[in-house]
């Protein structure tokens, strides 16, 4: 049976009728939009003890710290709301009065379209909040980007998002998936990107992070999704931004560990042709959750828990991991330039270039889809790393210098290797070179 979405202000009335949710509201940089719409939907003071706003730098700073790398709109910043606004409602609301309560704070810092559309609206939003009476808090924090071309429609998307926060975090506590996918209710498709979720505290003991935020790419909420070693969530500007960046692209569903041996020859070569210092090298295993060619297939919960799983033995491997939706390399190459990265290197097998550079693969419009991969890939300090395949069928190894070519694409494909816009993996062992 499909879930009843409630409109906006529906739910906000529904938790101020609410007896037992009470808590403040602080806002950051797009106005008072959350609440806003708890105050328009009538009988706020049923769940409203405070409202503020600072947005002049040094009262924020007076009231919640000063933040070390002097950026507002970040994950730290957020955090040190939270934890402001829920220990003053904790100390100042005790005695018979609100002892049925679950309290909670809500928090965001948001940057909207400014007058010159010259930024990147993003924010973060979150709720600590208690499940249980008397319980210890719970933390449901996300990270969104503002995706319309209109300021004041940003913040009616920001009032949104608010209220549906609020909402989920007490009415489908208990539900996960809904909890996450109601997130986006009442909001216009492409309006916002919701690109990490983190989850703390003892509602979500149980919770995995990891499959959460899988499940923001199968929603179509946000295209991809990283994880360091340890296997912790991260937002991609603050983990690739001024980065020296290389990824190895595995297989849909492979089920082998990557070619590791190639592939750390490909971390050395990248290194040298573009002076990467250690401390600034990021390297990434890129797990696809979509295969080839194809349409994206709608994920199941057991496709999920197979990539939150492979994600996990690749983290184990003392990597960071991306998980994607890129079907094509220039699809992973411009979601990286969003967050300005130093430079990138993507690693892949031959093979995969072989299937880009045959026009059998493609209709009538081949070259105009080449041209697009190939600008879409290479615009923005992008190099490619191609190792090769074995050819089992000759017994031959396929590299850039013998792989077949259509004719149309030959030149395009001469240009790019020549001017070392792909490059062949140097020096490798032949014993490693695997049959695909």
């Amino acid at each position: 049976m499909a879930r009843e979405i409630l409109e906006n202000k529906r739910k906000a009335l529904n938790i101020n009728l609410s007896e037992q949710i009470y808590g403040t509201f602080a806002e950051i940089g797009a106005g008072q939009e959350v609440a806003r719409n708890f105050f328009t939907a009538g009988a706020a003071s049923g769940t409203i003890a405070k409202t503020m706003s600072a947005y002049d730098m040094a009262f924020s700073d007076a009231i919640y710290g000063v933040e070390d790398n002097g950026r507002y709109v970040s994950s730290s910043r957020l955090e040190k709301m939270l934890d402001h606004e829920y220990g003053l409602l904790t100390d100042r609301l005790k005695g018979p009065k609100y002892q049925n309560r679950k309290f909670f704070a809500f928090a965001n810092t948001v940057t909207t379209l400014n007058f010159s559309k010259t930024n990147d609206p993003h924010g973060w939003i979150g709720l600590r909040f208690q499940s249980e009476i008397g319980g210890a808090p719970n933390d449901l924090i996300f990270h969104v980007r503002l995706l319309d071309s209109d300021a004041s429609l940003q913040q009616t998307v920001l009032g949104i998002l608010g209220v549906n926060l609020v909402f989920a975090a007490y009415f489908y506590i208990n539900d996960i998936q809904t909890m996450i996918e109601s997130l986006a209710d009442n909001l216009a498709a492409r309006s916002v990107e919701i690109d990490l979720v983190k989850l703390s505290g003892p509602a979500f003991q149980h919770v995995n992070e990891r499959l959460v935020n899988l499940y923001l790419i199968a929603k179509g909420f946000s295209s991809a999704a990283i994880f360091d070693q340890d296997g912790h969530a991260h937002q991609a500007k603050d983990f690739l931004y001024k980065k020296d960046v290389i990824i190895l692209r595995t297989k849909y569903r492979q089920k082998s560990n990557p070619n590791f041996d190639l592939f750390n020859l490909a971390v050395d070569q990248f290194k040298r042709n573009v002076g990467v210092k250690d401390k600034n090298l990021l390297v990434m295993i890129e797990v696809l959750m979509s295969s080839g060619l194809e349409e994206n297939p709608v994920l199941s919960n057991e496709d999920l828990q197979y990539f939150a799983k492979r994600a996990e033995e690749l983290c184990a491997t003392g990597n960071h991991i991306l998980v994607s939706n890129f079907t094509r390399s220039h699809q992973l190459a411009k979601f990286l330039s969003q967050f300005n990265p130093n430079n990138v290197g993507i690693s892949t097998n031959v093979s995969n270039l072989r299937n880009i550079f045959n026009s059998k693969n493609y209709g009538e419009h081949y070259t105009d889809e080449l041209l697009a991969y190939v600008s879409g890939m290479f615009s923005k300090n992008v190099k490619l790393y191609a190792y090769p395949y074995l050819d089992k069928k000759n017994n031959q190894i396929i590299t850039t210098a013998n792989m077949p070519v259509s004719v149309e694409a030959k030149p395009l494909f001469n240009f790019l290797t020549q001017n070392h816009y792909i490059i062949d993996i140097e020096n490798y062992d032949e014993r490693f070179v695997k049959t695909v």
